[in-house]
């Protein structure tokens, strides 16, 4: 069970370095993803590390973090032979398609207008990058780790999609609540140990051995947030009107946070598991040098992707890189939904991020040089996305 200090955290800018890259940057490195063809589809396999070597402290996975989260890497890493979670997957994301059957009146029960949709049931709220509501998933979301992260009414008003209480249906799937908790408590746990890696290597990095808390300001945070995800089964005409665009199923994007966990989908028609119906779907990255590629891990590893966050208080060292999901498009496909689940470790809300004056992302929305909180950036974010003004 993680345990959170009950005072208020110190600045993110005191945890990590000053916003600048490290001058003992070493030089670039050699594309450091194995991208292969397969077919029309170019892929690349995630730089993977084991279960017994990231709960190591001792061992020196600096080569390994560089490869995954560094400059020229996917800003992706998995991890295999985590203990358990294969089953917790597999008991979480079978629900996914019986959340999104629940009947109406019980979804529209579990929404949370006010958090704008950031806990509970979320259906056709987020726009697609053509501008039309997102139809074609739905999504549950909770904080795994606090079911109530505070109860100071105006942080509840001020940050609502971090502030207010989850939303479990608790009379028509009670299950529900148990496997979203134990898969996302396991996921943040191994998150948590990935960060301490992260650090050792921003330190060496950086020449400063207190350089780097990533894992601290995690494992205090009370801000981090479960998404269980349901695409909708797709009929022919949906396959071949999307056939031709990879970001069919979720538009190109960076994650603001710090570290994404990632589950690989799982794939089922009429109630029953199911292989992926297309080779082609699934999750997509843009490399530093403007290659896209699929992302290719196996069924029972667990994936982290760097968020905005880290890559900006990281001083370059970590790199946030785009990304999207691409449905299913072969003939296949028709019928089969996908189900996945993330969860984003995050700052806490009330966190100050001083930003750099030269801004990678989202420069229309952030000035160099500006201060702001991780609440303050995040509703940002959401104005953006949820087409609100700022």
């Amino acid at each position: 069970m993680v345990t959170f200090a009950a005072q208020r955290l110190p600045s993110l800018d005191a945890l990590f370095l000053p916003l600048r890259f490290p001058s003992s940057r070493r030089s670039p490195l050699r594309v450091s993803m194995a991208i292969e063809p397969a077919g029309a589809v170019r892929t690349a396999r995630t730089i993977t590390i084991s279960y017994s070597d990231i709960k190591n402290k001792d061992k020196d996975l600096s080569m390994k973090i560089e490869e995954g989260f560094g400059p020229n890497g996917l800003g992706v890493i998995s991890l295999s032979d985590v203990p358990g979670f294969p089953l917790l997957r597999q008991n979480l994301l079978h629900l996914a398609p019986r959340v999104a059957k629940l009947p109406d009146d019980v979804k529209t029960e579990l929404e949370d207008p006010e958090s704008r949709f950031n806990f509970g049931w979320s259906h056709g709220k987020e726009k697609l990058e053509s501008g039309k509501l997102d139809l074609f998933k739905g999504s549950f979301y909770a904080n795994p780790i606090l079911d109530s992260p505070t109860t100071d009414l105006a942080a509840m008003h001020r940050y609502p999609s971090y502030c207010r209480p989850n939303k479990w249906p608790t009379t028509s799937l009670a299950e529900l609540e148990v496997a979203f908790k134990a898969l996302g408590k396991m996921m943040l746990d191994v998150g948590l140990m990935l960060a301490y890696h992260c650090d050792q290597y921003v330190a060496k990095e950086m020449k400063d051995q207190n350089a780097g808390n990533l894992e601290q300001f995690l494992k205090r945070s009370r801000c981090h947030k479960g998404r269980l995800l349901y695409y909708f089964p797709r009929d022919p005409s949906q396959c071949e009107n999307n056939a031709s665009s990879i970001s069919s199923w979720c538009g190109w994007h960076n994650d603001h946070g710090s570290l994404t966990g990632l589950t690989c989908g799982m794939f089922t028609k009429n109630g029953v598991e199911i292989p992926s119906p297309d080779s082609a779907a699934g999750l997509y990255v843009k490399t530093r040098n403007d290659q896209i590629v699929k992302v290719v891990l196996e069924e029972d590893e667990l994936a982290f992707q760097i968020g905005e966050t880290t890559e900006i208080l990281a001083g370059g060292c970590l790199c946030a890189t785009p990304h999207c999901v691409q449905a299913s498009n072969s003939e296949k496909a028709v019928g089969v939904g996908r189900s996945t689940f993330a969860l984003f470790m995050q700052p806490d809300w009330d966190e100050k991020l001083s930003f750099p004056g030269e801004i990678r992302h989202h420069q229309e929305l952030i000035s160099p040089n500006e201060t702001l909180t991780f609440g303050e950036f995040s509703e940002k974010l959401l104005n953006k996305y949820y087409n609100e003004k700022s």
